[in-house]
């Protein structure tokens, strides 16, 4: 500090130096927020790719069966509620399933679908599922509308890979 300085000005000397400096982190931060979720949204769209269902594969689902569903419901530590829908897949028909994409539908009183979640149970990048074989199965759902029935949800193939 210079003679006749008070600590004052030196404080307002480095004020500009130390804004300027959370400027500079604070673009570092959102710059890396943004990439990040385009990058998310990327992969979360690469993995969105439809299924075909065109007249083989509708033909072909009347041969895949959904047994031994069972339903839960369980809440995490932050007190949110999930159900959960699991079963067994059955390969009844004689080709190979490489991937698989179904749409569960919850039903109210009025049986109106009240919720249509749409799932890929078997990923293009998974296990096959070979003909003639089993697999088990499992979905998890944040939030099933009030109105729901109490029923079993149906679930339809809405998409096949074959072999």
């Amino acid at each position: 500090m210079e003679p006749g300085e008070s600590s004052y000005s030196a404080e307002r000397r480095r004020f500009p130096v130390a804004f300027l400096l959370g400027i500079v982190i604070v673009g570092i931060l959102f710059g890396g927020f943004v990439l990040l979720t385009r990058t998310m949204r990327s992969n979360t769209q690469a993995n969105a790719v439809k299924l075909p269902f065109g007249s083989a594969e509708q033909t072909y689902a009347a041969r895949i069966h959904f047994t031994d569903i069972q339903m839960a419901r369980a809440t995490n530590f932050l007190k949110q509620e999930f159900t959960y829908v699991a079963g067994t897949i059955s390969n009844d028909g004689v080709q190979t399933i490489r991937a698989m994409e179904v749409a569960v539908e919850f039903r109210d009183d009025l049986n109106q679908v009240v919720l249509r979640e749409t799932e890929v149970l078997i990923p293009p990048n998974a296990e096959p599922l070979p003909a003639g074989q089993r697999r088990p199965f499992q979905i998890t759902l944040e939030h099933i509308p009030a109105e729901w029935n109490q029923q079993y949800p149906s679930i339809n193939v809405t998409g096949l890979t074959l072999e």
